[in-house]
Order: structure tokens, then sequence, then C-alpha cells
């Protein structure tokens, strides 16, 4: 019994499979750790970055109410589709009362046009009068110089004289009264010319009325200046809308890059062309490459609304980002699962 009891379990070997759990452990840990360091050491990484793409905003050129909306929330649109419409009611009328002021100044041309016409006629009908009343002046200048001498011979009476002397005098009033009918004709052609083109200015400004109020007209339908898709719309039907007020905004779907805000300690390998690797949170499986177009030449904080100044006040060190800009290979490949403002996670291999 005794040899029995000294031969228990606390005299057995200790079984090996404990220490070897453990040195597996530590070994797998090591290789992982190492793996992780190595990999830390030979690339730059940062989870500061995001997916951009271009988003415009729709915005109305003139006020107006909201007759119709062609889209829905989300909708893909196509660049030149027509979005919205704005109610035109009012603008057509403006343009018909236009047109009628410009169909009036067309006629008032006429009419200076007429006048001049009838000046130009009555300046050459003056001309044609001084040279009659030229001629009767002549006529009497010689009739009163024959009477002259026939008075001095005693061949015709005083009377006679005296007649030749007042049609002489009426000639002189004549010629030189159709002088100053002439003189004031050609005064008025100048006038009614200048009459001519401030109407001819006066129609160009009109005409030019009508342009610039057909253009709003037309600003009243609002085309997508882009394809993509249509984010949450911020107007409805029968709304009244103010010219430069955001309705939508629209997505390219088309056009992807990567924003990555590295620290400032992690950019000194980088350049462009370089390549990358990255993945979105929302699809860790995916593992996307792509390269380095450009590094910004001021850091994020430059950008933001009031900049640091780090001369004033107690002065406290912070590690800056700068923006980097990646250009995604196969971004056709990845259409679907590219969102703008999704979060990424990026490596720079720079060993």
């Amino acid at each position: 019994m005794e040899n029995q009891e000294t031969t228990s379990p606390e005299t057995k070997k200790k079984s090996p499979l404990r220490l070897i759990i453990i040195i597996a452990v530590v070994l797998i840990g090591g290789f992982f750790g190492v793996k992780k360091i190595l990999y830390a050491l030979a690339h730059e990484t940062t989870d500061n970055a995001q997916v951009e793409t271009q988003i415009s905003p729709v915005l109305p050129r003139v006020s107006g109410y909201v007759k119709t909306i062609a889209v829905n929330d989300y909708d893909s649109v196509k660049a030149g589709q027509l979005l919205v419409q704005l109610d035109d009611d009012e603008l057509q009328t403006q343009l018909h009362q236009m047109e009628a002021d410009y169909q009036s100044a067309e006629a008032d041309i006429t009419n200076a046009k007429a006048a001049l016409n009838n000046a130009t006629v009555s300046l050459k009908g003056n001309k044609g009068s001084i040279d009659l009343t030229e001629v009767k002046k002549k006529q009497a200048e010689e009739d009163y110089q024959r009477n002259q001498n026939l008075f001095a011979d005693q061949a015709i009476t005083k009377k006679q004289l005296d007649d030749s002397k007042y049609a002489l005098d009426q000639a002189s009033v004549q010629y030189d009264n159709s002088h100053t009918d002439l003189n004031s004709a050609s005064s008025r052609i100048p006038v009614l010319q200048a009459s001519i083109q401030k109407a001819d200015a006066s129609l160009a400004m009109k005409k030019a009325v009508i342009e610039q109020q057909k253009l709003k007209i037309s600003y009243s339908k609002i085309y997508a200046p882009q394809a993509g898709k249509i984010g949450k719309r911020n107007v409805s039907e029968g709304q009244f809308v103010q010219a430069g007020s955001p309705l939508f905004s629209i997505v390219n779907d088309t056009t992807y890059w990567i924003v990555a805000n590295f620290k400032e300690t992690q950019i000194k390998k980088f350049a462009p062309g370089m390549e990358v690797e990255f993945t979105l949170d929302a699809y860790p499986d995916d593992i996307l490459k792509g390269t380095i177009e450009s590094v910004s030449e001021a850091t994020g904080a430059k950008f933001s609304l009031l900049p640091p100044d780090n001369a004033s006040g107690n002065f406290v060190k912070v590690t800056q980002r700068v923006p980097v800009k990646i250009n995604i290979k196969d971004v056709d490949k990845y259409r679907n699962i590219l969102r703008a403002g999704l979060s990424v996670d990026v490596s720079v291999p720079v060993k």
C-alpha cells in the first residue's frame, strides 16, 4: 500500500502540452509583431483620409415660383438634362411689352427718316427759289437802272421810276428771305440726322433689353451642369426660390479620388507617381490601388476659416497634417462601392 501511495500522480511527469501552447503563442505573436514592425518601417499609413468627387450645386439664375421638378432624391441624371422649371408667365408678359415698345421705336425711326427726307426735298426747293429770286432781283435792278436813265431824259414819269424802285426792293427782300429759308432748312438737316441716330440707339437698347429678357426666360429652365446623382432635394413645387439659392447638388459618379491627410513627419519621401494601397472602411476586404498625384503646398490648417497664428498667445506645438491627392486605379471597376466622403485607410510604401 505504501508503494502505491508513493507512486501517486504527484510523482508522475507533468504534461508538456501547456508549455507547447505557450511557446506557440509566443512564436506566433512574435512573428506577427515583427511583421507589423517591419511593415510600419517600410510604409507610411494614415486613416485620416476620405473619398472625394466633384459636387456641383444646382442654383437658379432668376427668382420665381417652381412650376415642375423633373427629378427625385438620389436620381441619376445626364449633363444637360432638365431638372427644374420655374413659372415664366410674368417674364413672358414683360417680353411682349418690350417687343411692342421695340415696334414703337421702329415707327419713330421711320417717322424721323421721313422728316429728314422732307427736309432734304424742301432744301432743294429752297435752292431753286434762291435761283428764281436772284433772276428777279437782277431783272428789277436792270429795270430800275433803265428807268433812271429814261427819267433823266424825261421819257417816263416819276411814278414809273418809283414803281421800278419798289419792284427792286421787293425782289431784294424776296432774295434775302430765300437765303434765310435755305439756312433754316439746312440747319434742320443735322437736327433730323441726330434724331435718327438717337432713335437708332434707342432701338438698339430696346433690342438688347429684349435679348436680356429672353435670356432670363431661358434661365427659368434649370439643366444639370454635369452627369451624376442628385442629392437630397431642398425645394418643392410651388415654392418661391431666390436667384442663387441652392436647390440641390449633383454628385459626379464617374470621377473619384482620395485626399489623405498625412502628418508632416510622414511626407518626406512622398513624390508624384508613387504607388499607394488603400481600403474603404465600408468594404475592408477590397484592397484598392492608386498613385500619388500631388502633395498640397500648405497644411490643412491653413485652409481653415481661422488659421492658427503661432505668434500670438502661448505656443503649443501640434503636428500638422498635409493633404495628399491620390488617383484611383481602375476607378470604373470600383465605381459601385465608391462614395464621396467614405473613410479610407491609406498605406504608402517608402522603402
